[in-house]
C-alpha cells in the first residue's frame, strides 16, 4: 500500500461559543488540529496508510495533540517530541457579512523551533510513496525551509511524488517572501494544489480580480493560472484548486478545477451552507492524494475531492471526519449540486 508522509505543525485551537467574538468570550471549545494533521486524519479515514511528522512538547498538551490523530489511525511513531510550548489559534466563527477571523499565538512553538538538523531524510522517508506539506510549514522559520528543501531533493532523487499545498497566509509572511521561498521549493514538487489568494501570495501568479464573492465566473483566469504553474515548474503534473463564491460567511458555491497535461476538468459545484468555514482545502487536498493513490479517472477524482471539501463545510473542528461512504453518499445525491 502507497504511505503518504505529511510534515506540518499541530495546534491547540481555541473557539468562542457559537458566533461570539474573541472580546465577549469567556470561555473557549478546545480542539486540535493543523493543516498537514488534518491531511493525515482524513487519508487515515479513508483508508490510506498516513503517517504524520511534527515537534510537539513532552507536556499533556503534546500528548493530546498526538493522541487526537492517533485515534483516527495515523502512524505517528515519527513525531518528535521536545521544545517549550504548542501553538495556539484562535477560531473567530464568521456569520452573514462578518468573515471569520484567525488569531495566531503560535511563536516560539516546539515545531517552529526545529532545527534542520533533527530531520534525518532516509529514515523518515523510507517505505514513503508521498510526501505532503504546505506553505504554512515554509513560513515558520528558515530552519524549516531548509528541512523542506532537503526532503523534496531527497524525494526527487528517490522517486517519491511531492505534494505541495501552497497555503498562502498573509498573517505569517509577506507576498516577497512567501514568493522567494515557494520558488525554491516548487521546482522538486509533482502535486500543486492552490486555491484563492495562493496564487498571487505565494507565486506570484494573478488568477482572478480577489473579489470572492464571485470567483466561479473567472474560473477560465483559474486555469490559465494552473497551466502557467505548470510551465513555470515542468516538474508538476498535476494542479487543482477549489473555486468559491461566497457572498456571506454562511452560504457558499463551491467548485473545482483539475489540471493534467492538456487536460482540464471541473467539479461538482455545491450550494452550501457553511458551518464552519475552516480546513476545507485540507480536506480537499487529503481527498485529491486519495484518489490519485486509487487511480481515479480525472473526472472522478476532481468530483470526489470536491465533494470532500464541502462535507468539512458542514463538520465543526479542524478535522474532516468523513469517510469514502461518506462522500459516495453524497455524490449519489443531486441536493444541492449543479454543473
Amino acid at each position: 500500500m502507497d504511505k503518504v508522509l505529511t510534515m506540518g505543525e499541530m495546534m491547540l485551537r481555541l473557539k468562542p461559543p457559537e458566533y461570539q467574538r474573541i472580546l465577549q468570550a469567556d470561555s473557549f471549545a478546545a480542539n486540535y488540529g493543523g493543516s498537514e494533521a488534518n491531511v493525515a486524519v482524513s487519508l487515515a479515514l479513508l483508508g490510506d496508510n498516513a503517517a504524520y511528522l511534527t515537534k510537539l512538547p513532552d507536556n499533556a498538551l503534546g500528548d493530546t495533540a498526538l493522541a487526537t490523530v492517533r485515534k483516527y489511525g495515523v502512524d505517528t511513531r515519527l513525531i518528535r517530541r521536545g521544545g517549550p510550548r504548542l501553538g495556539i489559534y484562535f477560531f473567530e466563527k464568521g456569520t452573514s457579512v462578518r468573515g471569520t477571523n484567525v488569531v495566531y499565538d503560535r511563536a516560539g512553538s516546539s515545531f517552529a523551533l526545529a532545527r534542520a538538523d533533527e530531520f534525518d531524510w532516509p529514515t523518515l522517508l523510507a517505505g514513503v510513496t508521498y510526501f505532503y506539506f504546505s506553505g504554512i510549514t515554509a513560513a515558520l522559520s528558515a530552519e524549516l525551509r531548509t528541512a523542506l528543501l532537503a526532503a523534496c531533493q531527497y524525494c526527487q532523487a528517490h522517486d517519491i511524488t511531492v505534494v505541495c499545498d501552497v497555503n498562502y497566509r498573509g498573517k505569517m509572511w509577506s507576498p516577497a517572501e512567501a514568493q522567494a521561498a515557494m520558488a525554491q521549493l516548487m521546482p522538486f514538487v509533482n502535486i500543486c494544489i492552490a486555491n484563492d489568494e495562493d496564487f498571487a501570495g505565494a507565486l506570484g501568479i494573478d488568477a482572478f480580480d480577489g473579489d470572492m464573492t464571485r470567483g466561479i465566473e473567472q474560473k477560465d483566469s483559474f486555469v490559465a493560472a494552473m497551466q502557467s504553474i505548470q510551465k513555470q515548474y515542468p516538474s508538476i503534473h498535476t494542479v487543482a484548486s477549489v473555486v468559491r463564491d461566497m457572498p456571506t460567511a454562511d452560504d457558499n458555491t463551491c467548485t473545482a478545477l483539475l489540471v493534467q497535461g492538456d487536460g482540464v476538468w471541473q467539479g461538482r459545484t455545491y450550494h452550501v451552507h457553511v458551518m464552519e468555514g475552516v480546513a476545507s482545502g485540507d480536506a480537499f487536498g487529503a481527498a485529491l492524494v486519495h484518489g490519485l493513490i486509487n487511480g481515479f479517472a480525472p473526472q472522478e477524482l476532481i468530483d470526489y475531492a470536491s465533494t470532500a471539501s464541502v462535507l468539512k463545510l458542514t463538520i465543526h473542528g479542524d478535522l474532516n471526519i468523513i469517510t469514502d461512504a461518506d462522500i459516495r453518499k453524497a455524490l449519489a445525491s443531486s441536493s444541492n449540486v449543479s454543473r
